[in-house]
Order: C-alpha cells, then sequence, then structure tokens
C-alpha cells in the first residue's frame, strides 16, 4: 500500500492533469460561444456570485482550514474537468441512445454532473483521507467543485442568452438580464448545494467505523444529489410555475437546512475538539491551560492579536502555527478516540507534537507572561 506522500503526490498529478484535459475542450468552447465582448460580459456577470458563495465556505472551515491548494483544486475540477466530463457524456447520450432535450435535462444532467463533480470527493477519500475529518469538510470540499461548476457553466449560459442562442428568446440585454437574475442571483447556490449530499456522505464514510457505512453512505449521498439535481431542472421544464414551486417548496428549505446543518457540525466541532484535547492533555501532549484558547474561535483571535501586540508579525505566526498544530492534533486525536485512526496516525501524531513543543515556549496567551528566550 502507498504511503501518504505518495497518496498526495499521486492524487495532485492525477488531478492537475485531468485539470489540464478538462481545461482544453471548455476554454475551446467558451471560445466558440460568442463574440470576445460578449464572454467578458458573461464572465464578469458569472464571477460576482463566486466571492460571495467561497467566503461562505471558508467562513465554515475556520477550525481547521483546508489546505488552499486542494480548495483551488476543488474549483478548477468543478470547473474544468466536472463540466468537460458532463457536456462529453450528455453529449454521447444524445447521439448513441437518442435522448430529447428535456431527458437529456432531467435525467442524463443530473447523472453525469453529480457524477462528474462528486468523483473529486472520492479521489479525496482515496488519496487524501487525512485532510477529510468529518462531514463538515465534507461540505466544504463540494461546496467547492460546485461553485467551480456554477461558474463556468454560467458563462455558457449567459453567453448563449445574449447572443439569442439558447432558445429563450431573441438575445440582448433583456435575455441576458433574466438568465442573470434567475441563475446568478436566485439559485447561485444550486450546483454548490447539490454536491453537498455527496460531501455529506463523504464525511461520513470518513468517521464511520463499519465498512458498509463507509461504502453505502458516499453512494446514498450521491442518490440524493442526482434526485435534487434532477427535481430542479424538472421544474424548469414545465414552465415558470413550476420552478417557482420547487424554489420555494423544496429548494429554499433544502438549502436553509444544509446551511444550518452545516453551523451545527462546525459547532459540534468544538465540544469534540475540547473533549479530544482534554484526553491528549490528559496523556501529556499538550498543556490543558490551552484549550480553551484553541478551540473557541473568538479565544483565537484575540490570542493572535495579543501576540501580535507582544512579537510582531512573527509573534502571530508562532501564534497561529501553535493553534493549527493543536487543532490537527485535536481532530487526529478524535479519530483514534473513535477507532478510526488514519494509516499514518502516528507518524503525524508526532509531527503535530513536535510542532507544538517547539512553539510553545516561545508564545504566551493574553494575561500570561510572554517568555523570554
Amino acid at each position: 500500500m502507498p504511503g501518504p506522500r505518495r497518496d498526495s503526490l499521486v492524487f495532485t498529478v492525477v488531478v492537475t492533469v485531468l485539470v489540464v484535459l478538462g481545461a482544453l475542450p471548455i476554454l475551446l468552447v467558451i471560445a466558440l460561444s460568442g463574440a470576445p465582448g460578449s464572454l467578458v460580459l458573461a464572465t464578469a456577470l458569472a464571477a460576482l456570485p463566486v466571492g460571495p458563495l467561497v467566503g461562505c465556505y471558508l467562513w465554515l472551515d475556520r477550525y481547521e482550514p483546508e489546505p488552499r491548494r486542494l480548495l483551488a483544486l476543488g474549483l478548477l475540477w468543478g470547473g474544468f474537468v466536472a463540466t468537460a466530463a458532463a457536456l462529453l457524456i450528455q453529449g454521447l447520450g444524445g447521439f448513441v441512445v437518442g435522448f430529447t432535450d428535456d431527458q437529456s435535462l432531467e435525467i442524463v444532467a443530473p447523472v453525469s454532473e453529480e457524477f462528474s463533480k462528486g468523483l473529486f470527493l472520492l479521489l479525496l477519500l482515496w488519496w487524501r483521507r487525512a485532510e477529510l475529518d468529518g462531514v463538515l469538510d465534507g461540505i466544504v470540499y463540494a461546496g467547492m467543485v460546485g461553485v467551480g461548476f456554477a461558474f463556468v457553466e454560467n458563462i455558457l449560459y449567459l453567453a448563449a442568452a445574449y447572443n439569442g442562442t439558447d432558445a429563450a428568446g431573441p438575445g440582448g440585454t433583456e435575455a441576458l438580464t433574466g438568465t442573470f437574475v434567475v441563475r446568478c442571483l436566485f439559485s447561485p447556490f444550486a450546483h454548490p448545494l447539490f454536491t453537498t449530499f455527496t460531501g455529506i456522505g463523504v464525511g461520513i464514510a470518513v468517521g464511520s467505523r463499519r465498512g458498509w457505512v463507509r461504502v453505502l453512505a458516499p453512494l446514498v449521498g450521491y442518490a440524493l444529489a442526482v434526485l435534487a439535481h434532477a427535481t430542479w431542472n424538472t421544474s424548469t421544464v414545465y414552465g415558470f410555475d413550476s420552478f417557482v414551486g420547487v424554489y420555494v417548496l423544496l429548494m429554499a428549505p433544502a438549502l436553509i437546512a444544509i446551511a444550518c446543518f452545516a453551523i451545527w457540525s462546525r459547532r459540534s466541532e468544538r465540544r469534540m475538539l475540547t473533549a479530544a484535547l482534554g484526553d491528549a492533555a490528559a496523556r501529556g501532549l499538550i498543556p490543558a491551560t490551552d484549550i480553551g484558547w484553541v478551540v473557541d474561535l473568538g479565544a483565537r483571535r484575540r490570542s493572535r492579536r495579543h501576540a501580535r501586540q507582544q512579537g510582531g508579525r512573527a509573534g502571530e505566526r508562532a501564534m497561529r502555527d501553535y493553534q493549527q498544530a493543536a487543532i490537527e492534533l485535536g481532530f487526529l486525536h478524535h479519530r483514534f478516540l473513535r477507532g478510526t485512526p488514519p494509516p499514518d496516525f502516528a507518524a503525524r501524531g508526532q509531527e503535530y507534537v513536535a510542532r507544538i513543543g517547539a512553539v510553545r515556549p516561545s508564545i504566551a496567551f493574553p494575561g500570561q507572561v510572554v517568555p523570554t528566550r
């Protein structure tokens, strides 16, 4: 079985190659979708919801921020690999099987798009399992993939609306505005929401001790993602009233429920980390007096501000390093206590303890005296 470093390298190489291969046809499709002016306008409008959506996921991910490189790969995967794979599958389905436009929208698109988006999460589960600590991580990575997919898809839809090639009208500013309002203002969350179900399934699989749950949870998550996606797409086929009904009665409540669940998951992480680090402190791995300064987000901010006042940027970096190492240790120790430690548990644990021991003598929390060297 390959070690964690080799797994990381294989994941990075495979995903990077697929992103490059996916980018080539997608960029070509975008380039052929309209005049340069309309494409620039479509890209600018499609980009407007990206920042707020990404910001929401980064806000959720504050306890143990995921590697920015992996989050960026998730965005790129959604924008290029998932989009290219979905277009290929849908094109083949229409050409070989003869699906109608409605059948492609209601069946083929949900199945192919949620599979191509969810594949990134499965690759993480396979090669970068150590980066997944539970359901919240699954939600964050699923969100990144969904945001990337929606961004590129919206460029194509907005350009088609403006150019009048989407069969919805003569095009122009009026059609562009209508498409922008529906896709970028009322439903920018749609693709991230669908893929979130797969992300939850993957997160459940990571934390389960039962083999059948590890297999079944991602599959059930994927099935729910397809069902939600198909329900949404089907509503657009049967007119505006159907779309509004599904939006108000199903999609908006589902979004609120998922958001509440994600916030609850983050709050539950505080309780989990407090318990796990308490056990680690009893084993002499971390000072028990530091736990509150590590697991409480407000206390973390105050301690970083205090470190910056006392030691400048270097002091703040040392405090951030200490808190990050302690949080990583807490998540890892929790999985150890649950009986689901990753294969490299011992090596990672020793690394975190070494980082904690190296940094702790040089930092002080508010109310403590800054050590002198």
